[in-house]
């Protein structure tokens, strides 16, 4: 796999940094990732777009699934993650994710995360949508992703990793061959760096998260703009399966109006007996589903979705007046919190919920070991396709991923260097352009691109919707280009400009892929193709940039999750620079 040649435009990195690994992202993937190879011995820097606990990890409510309650086996879990993948789940990926799973969570537990026990002292395990048994470990009540961020931060700097807060990843660096050298960052005027830099390394982990924010209304962190997979497809590398955004049924209804980050009243609800009901109070999950309101999340996404179309509502109510004021305040304080700030009371009045855009399932393809198809850059957590999810993510099965593929790519990184001997010389990057080749848009775009992206690829889509977001996108994409090639004028560089501009990227290439797919699956519904296809859509899309910044998409011939086909390393001493040694001290 060649690069594109396209980067984003932006001043030549001011200045640099060298290390054998550098983990862009702080969630769970990240900083897993980050301590692995560090206990190791490699020199790791790690690049946070924000503080290192502001992630999407921290908005976790519900839990991490594992297979460790009494009765349970990987093989259930197995099961109901195949059953919610619709039929695309990598079985061999699913199987890694299950088995490898209760030791990865023993392993966070033993860093330092606390989970919530029962009168024993084992861990309380509850239900979520598509699970059979309760096997979701939370913490805090609802509280789960915060806990563990926690955890992982203070681990991290109690081991002195070097970090780079508050700073936005450009571009990956490559050589000549198009190997990984490191990225480029801008750093928000925070750290001790301040402006466009670079860090070289000859293995970068991309554990972005998300790409929520190009949608109007989102569960996802304002940070949450596509920035991983916007610079993997600059860089070369394949994504897959990226029509596949899981909308999460019950996010509290602010309005038609809300836009940005929405409160998230978590799938445990529903697990702990909270029941979905209309205006006049009918459970209309019960009879659509074996499991009614615990239904896979497309499912339950999809009923709430109907049932508002045939009334005429905008919303659907979540009712968990039954629980009582003790076991919502103890179980789900912060849901509680959240909801009373917007003067819901969920003890004494049902909760106005309605879908909204909150996991990709699809992202940067990697292999079981968390390898792109790009040598030496690397993917795991929401940012990378691991064939896990398939159609349709069950829930809680997100952090279990980060964790798990994190230490799957250390363990490679760690083994890639010891056969190249520690600290080995890291590729030569190619030069940095000094004219713009990739125009960016205003900051004003992010909110065109929302509300595009809601009309015409939110939770209902058709091939009319599609192919009108496709032209609006593509319109946007062209008077940038135009204004760039008849006058050499471009937004000028700065953080709202690049995320408007990825977001645009990211846009595109999910239109593209959904266009492609004529049928509903997982969580991709097309009102016009209603029924799911095997014979002809139990495949994979897989999507790749053109150098003239067209989506490329192609589907694979079989249901089998394509192969990376990484290009091995080079051998130690063969070109490149030597890394000079990074010392072990936090940036702030």
């Amino acid at each position: 796999m060649t690069g594109t040649g396209i980067r984003l435009h932006a001043p030549a990195p001011g200045w640099a940094l060298s290390a054998d690994v550098v983990v862009v992202g702080s969630g769970v993937a990240g900083l897993t990732a980050a301590l692995r190879c560090e206990a190791a011995g490699l020199r790791t820097v790690v690049v946070t777009k924000a503080r290192l606990d502001d992630g999407s990890t921290r908005w976790a409510q519900g839990g991490i699934a594992a297979a460790i309650g009494e009765g349970d086996t990987p093989e259930q879990h197995l099961t109901d993650t195949l059953v919610a993948g619709a039929g695309l789940c990598d079985e061999e990926a699913v199987r890694i994710l299950v088995t490898e799973g209760p030791d990865a969570l023993r392993r966070l537990i033993s860093t330092g995360a606390h989970f919530d026990t029962d009168d024993d002292g084992g861990i309380q395990l509850t239900r979520e949508g598509g699970h059979h048994r309760r096997r979701i470990a939370h913490a805090g009540g609802d509280a789960t992703g915060a806990e563990i961020s926690r955890a992982l931060v203070e681990a991290v700097r109690a081991r002195g990793l070097r970090t780079i807060e508050n700073a936005l990843v450009l571009d990956l660096l490559t050589d000549a061959d198009g190997r990984t050298a490191g990225v480029t960052l801008h750093v928000m005027g925070e750290g001790q760096h301040d402006g466009v830099g670079a860090v070289h390394a000859p293995a970068v982990v991309l554990a972005t998260g998300g790409m929520g924010q190009v949608y109007s209304a989102t569960t996802n962190p304002s940070v949450s703009t596509g920035d991983g997979v916007a610079l993997a497809l600059r860089a070369g590398a394949e994504l897959s399966d990226l029509e596949f955004v899981q909308f999460h049924p019950t996010v509290l209804f602010l309005g038609t109006d809300a836009e940005g980050q929405q409160p998230l009243v978590s799938e445990a609800v529903r697990g702990e007996g909270a029941h979905l009901v209309d205006a006049d109070g009918v459970r209309f999950m019960v009879g659509q589903h074996e499991l009614a309101e615990l239904a896979p999340r497309d499912i339950v996404a999809k009923g709430i979705t109907r049932r508002m179309q045939e009334q005429g509502a905008e919303h659907m109510y979540l009712d968990a007046r039954h629980f009582g004021a003790d076991m919502w305040e103890h179980r789900f304080p912060t849901i509680l919190a959240a909801c009373r700030a917007h003067g819901i009371d969920p003890v004494t009045e049902p909760i106005p919920v309605a879908p909204a855009a909150h996991y990709a399932s699809g992202g940067v393809r990697t292999d079981a070991r968390g390898r792109t198809t790009v040598p030496g850059l690397y993917a795991c957590g929401e940012v990378a396709c691991t064939g896990v999810h398939g159609a349709n993510r069950l829930a809680s099965n997100s952090l279990l991923e980060g964790l798990v593929y994190a230490e799957r790519i250390a363990a490679d990184i760690i083994a890639v260097h010891a056969g190249n001997g520690l600290h080995a010389r890291v590729p030569q990057p190619v030069p940095h352009p000094e004219t713009p080749e990739h125009p960016l848009l205003g900051a004003e775009a992010r909110f065109a691109i929302q509300r595009i992206m809601t009309r015409g690829a939110g939770v209902l889509r058709s091939a009319d919707s599609l192919n009108g977001a496709a032209e609006r996108l593509r319109s946007l994409h062209d008077e940038a280009r135009e204004a760039l090639e008849d006058n050499g004028k471009t937004a000028e560089p700065g953080v709202d400009t690049w995320e408007a501009t990825n977001l645009l990227c990211v846009a595109r290439v999910l239109v593209a892929a959904a266009r492609l797919r004529e049928e509903t699956r997982g969580c991709h519904w097309r009102e016009d193709r209603a029924e799911r296809d095997d014979t002809h859509w139990r495949r994979h899309i897989v999507v790749r940039l053109e150098p003239d910044r067209s989506p490329a998409v192609r589907t694979t011939d079989t249901a089998d999750f394509p192969a990376t086909l990484p290009v091995p390393p080079a051998p130690a001493g063969q070109g490149g620079t030597p890394i000079s040694p990074v010392p072990r001290s936090s940036e702030q």
